[in-house]
């Protein structure tokens, strides 16, 4: 979307910039995902690696969003990017670090971990989520907002201004809606039934669990629950490399 956004700026204000250039900016944007073509780049290969790096993870995305969201959440952090930036050189077409910095590459990676853990997957969080994504879809027959998710014009008025737009509308049509946004206002949030955390040497033979597999596996009991009554988080927390050390790369 990132990219789309980016035509349709150049297109609707008639920016003089050449294919070519506007290019190589898409595919920057892009360069860790699996429409990356950066891969087949001869020249300057390191640019390629500062917005999303798809080599090593180390990108000023994650220096951004960390610090925002230690500051925002008020967690301490002890992750410094400026010592990153300051030591950082192109050698060989890579960016490379002074071997000095590992602790701080490292703690990169462990903080973001750490707010995985503490912060985007914490209960309440999920939760809320949860209910947003549910107000969302009972409001859409009626708004319309999958219609404009691919259209870059509409897209970018898709912001927090429409969970109000729910909460304020008379119509009976997000009635449901509605209810589920006051929930959220009210912290009446869906229940946090249980966690389960698999144990490293059995990760590989686990399977992602289901609702269905919460349901079956009911002792009988005076209050049965169905499918659409639970909700499962699978959630992997790892240093973006699987079981590897992401200092190897």
């Amino acid at each position: 979307m990132s990219a789309l956004l980016l035509d349709s700026i150049v297109d609707k204000h008639s920016i003089d910039i050449e294919p070519d250039y506007l290019k190589v900016i898409k595919e920057m944007i892009v360069a860790s995902s699996d429409v990356s073509t950066a891969e087949g780049v001869k020249e300057k290969r390191f640019l390629y690696d500062i917005v999303a790096n798809g080599r090593n993870g180390i990108d000023v995305d994650k220096f951004d969003y960390i610090d925002r969201d230690c500051r925002a959440c008020g967690i301490g952090s002890n992750f410094q990017h400026w010592r990153l930036l300051e030591g950082m050189r192109v050698m060989g077409d890579e960016i490379c670090y002074p071997a000095k910095d590992y602790l701080s590459i490292h703690k990169l990676f462990t903080t973001r971990a750490d707010l995985h853990r503490t912060v985007y997957t914490h209960a309440k969080v999920k939760a809320v989520e949860l209910m947003l994504v549910d107000a969302l879809v009972e409001a859409n027959e009626y708004l319309g907002i999958s219609l404009h998710a691919d259209d870059p014009e509409d897209f970018w008025k898709l912001d927090d201004t429409i969970v109000k737009s729910i909460e304020t509308a008379p119509n009976d049509e997000l009635k449901k809606a509605k209810e589920i946004i006051q929930r959220i206002r009210r912290r009446e949030l869906y229940k946090f039934c249980n966690q389960y955390s698999v144990p490293k040497d059995k990760l590989d033979h686990f399977k992602n669990i289901t609702a269905q597999d919460i349901v079956c596996s009911q002792i009988t009991s005076k209050v049965l629950l169905k499918e659409e009554d639970v909700a499962v988080s699978n959630v992997k927390i790892d240093l973006t490399r699987g079981k590897d050390n992401p200092l190897e790369r």
